[in-house]
């Protein structure tokens, strides 16, 4: 150091090691962002797929056999509506899921599991996602519904998963006096505990569980399915299920008028951005929104494409059969189920809160399918009753003409 040109020499080999490992990182950086927008995942497989190397050596995703359907099952309950991710998230763990909660709210917001590669936002390149080289575990449909959950667009009425065996209707029953929820809790009395669904305000609603559970088993057998219908049944069902397939032009055809109209949407902002009528940052709004519209558009459309095809080969008599003859079975499948199937059993019956008094009239607001079902089975066994009565009070033949003239 006695020499002072040697504290230049000192520096470079100093900042030579930096450059390079900075280096070494830019490129580390450009190429994985390079194979990202070739639709390869670069890091370690989410949950639900495991990695993998072709025999070629290169490294893809697959999805797993354990993990993956317990996914999907995920996916497929929040987009019902009817539990919290949370409550939903702790039926997976049960299930076998292996990952933690924060893990799992990545999870359900990466598009990955729809097949699409998220590609971040750098510099003037907005974030856009990618078609992936792996395939989903759902639907894209599928994933930008539960999005729309997640988001709050799509507002729902959601009940707790957790409650006692002999309360399985906690949390779907409203008060008549105040409109709130009822709660359910035991009492305890001298040889036994009670249990009561009661209201938490000052209007003392009270009523006794087994009375409501009662009410609502003895509903259920209304809304089944008549065993001696059940054939009719699988074949009307049979038969909508292949006018609906016919029909799915008419839907592709609405979804492209969507899709022209969004276009249209999106040049007419580019025209104005050029008459200066917006500005940059407007024009960069209404793009992102138009453009994230399309997109969900599109996997509509692909999915509609695909699902016409699939049609053509599926025989679904075998499904609608075994799900004809679930629907025979109701109040066994409820009175045998455990609590989280009881009430999932009762969330996708009933998408409204109920008072007793609706239950016991018969006038709650039921799904679109039990309501169906209950409206079929009212009207053939009308047509039943009124095919004997008809019979009933058919004229007897006269008897033949005698020594005595017929009467008319």
């Amino acid at each position: 150091m006695s020499v002072p040109e040697n504290k230049m020499m000192l520096a470079i080999y100093l900042t030579a090691p930096e450059i390079e490992n900075d280096r070494r990182a830019l490129n580390t950086f450009y190429g994985m962002r390079r194979a990202r927008k070739e639709g390869r995942w670069v890091s370690q497989a989410p949950i639900g797929y495991q990695n993998k190397h072709d025999e070629k050596g290169k490294k893809y995703i697959d999805i797993d056999s354990e993990q993956g359907p317990i996914m999907r099952w995920a996916f497929e309950e929040i987009s019902k509506g009817i539990f919290s991710t949370e409550q939903i998230f702790r039926k997976a763990r049960t299930m076998g899921l292996n990952c933690t909660k924060n893990n799992f709210w990545f999870a359900v917001r990466n598009p990955v599991y729809c097949g699409r590669i998220l590609i971040v936002k750098f510099k003037d390149e907005d974030a856009h996602t990618v078609k992936g080289l792996h395939d989903g575990i759902i639907s894209e449909s599928l994933f930008y519904d539960v999005q729309d959950i997640l988001d709050g667009k799509k507002r729902v009425e959601k009940a707790k998963i957790l409650s006692p065996d002999q309360l399985p209707l906690k949390g779907f029953i409203r008060c008549s006096r105040c409109n709130r929820v009822l709660c359910g809790s035991a009492s305890k009395g001298r040889k036994d505990y009670y249990h009561y669904y009661h209201c938490s305000s000052a209007c003392g609603s009270r009523y006794k569980a087994p009375e409501i559970n009662k009410a609502f088993i003895e509903q259920l057998e209304q809304y089944s399915i008549d065993e001696r219908y059940s054939e009719l049944f699988v074949e009307v069902i049979i038969s909508a299920y292949y006018e609906e397939s016919s029909s799915s032009k008419d839907n592709r055809a609405e979804i492209l008028k969507e899709l022209g109209a969004a276009n249209d949407k999106l040049t007419k902002a580019r025209e104005l951005l050029l008459s200066s009528v917006i500005d940059a940052a407007d024009y960069k709004a209404v793009k992102s929104d138009t453009e994230q519209r399309l997109m969900i558009l599109e996997a509509k459309l692909s999915e509609i494409a695909a699902g016409g095809t699939q049609r053509k080969i599926i025989d679904i008599e075998p499904i609608v059969k075994g799900a004809v003859t679930s629907l025979t079975r109701l109040q066994t499948i409820f009175c045998q189920s455990d609590t989280y199937e009881k009430r999932a059993l009762i969330g996708s019956m009933y998408p409204q809160k109920f008072t007793f008094e609706e239950l016991q009239h018969r006038t709650a607001q039921v799904s679109e399918l039990y309501s169906y079902i209950y409206l079929i089975n009212r009207q053939l066994r009308g047509k039943k009753r009124r095919a004997s009565e008809e019979k009933f009070h058919l004229p007897s033949l006269a008897p033949e003409a005698g020594l005595e003239p017929a009467t008319l």
